[in-house]
């Protein structure tokens, strides 16, 4: 049997280029599997169900190393169980000196393997890289006033009314939470808030 992987990042990344690479070499659409999230490692929904299927012989196509993962050790281990435990071969179809089904001498598996750990680095540090990039980035903007996250919710203007029924109890907590408006963790803070004010 043959399959194929595709990872993407997010739900807003397109697939269709790894998609139509992989189709490109006649895996049946039913036996492409696909995830929506992060490389950073390999505790994935779709890549655990192609693993539980994946039998001796059988070949698993991923269209770039990336995709498959980008932790260096990782990379490494995931082949080691494709191609050694569950006796797979593995084809990455942007570097053809990744395709296990040729090269099965020692010169072919040297060569592989050094291919293998060149590239799993090169993709763990492009990931690094882009972990760095944003967080200068997130440090420019916030220098430069930018908010991040939602807004504060405001303290509504019948607070302290509902506190002082509330703790007198003439209201439970969830009529409180309803005439303020508040969900139960900003309820507390602002409570927290609130107390704070009125003993400064």
């Amino acid at each position: 049997m043959i399959y194929g992987y595709i990872r993407v990042s997010s739900t807003d990344q397109n697939e269709a280029r790894q998609r139509a690479a992989l189709l490109g070499r006649g895996i049946p659409g039913s036996n492409i599997y696909i995830d929506r999230q992060s490389g950073k490692d390999f505790d994935r929904p779709a890549y655990n169900r192609l693993i539980e299927c994946l039998q001796p012989g059988d070949l698993l196509c991923v269209l770039s190393i990336d995709r498959l993962g980008r932790s260096y050790t990782e990379i490494q281990e995931q082949w080691r169980v494709l191609t050694k435990e569950l006796q797979a071969d593995v084809c990455i179809i942007d570097m053809p000196l990744l395709d296990t089904r040729s090269g099965k001498d020692l010169m072919g598996t040297f060569i592989a393997d050094l291919t293998l750990q060149i590239l799993s680095f090169v993709a763990q540090k492009e990931r690094e890289n882009i972990r760095q990039r944003q967080a200068q980035g997130i440090a420019e903007a916030k220098k430069r006033g930018v908010q991040f996250g939602r807004p504060p919710v405001p303290t509504p203007e019948n607070f302290p009314g509902v506190v002082m029924e509330w703790e007198s109890g003439q209201l439970a907590f969830r009529e409180a939470l309803e005439k303020t408006g508040l969900s139960h963790g900003t309820f507390y803070r602002r409570l927290r808030e609130y107390r704070t004010q009125n003993r400064a």
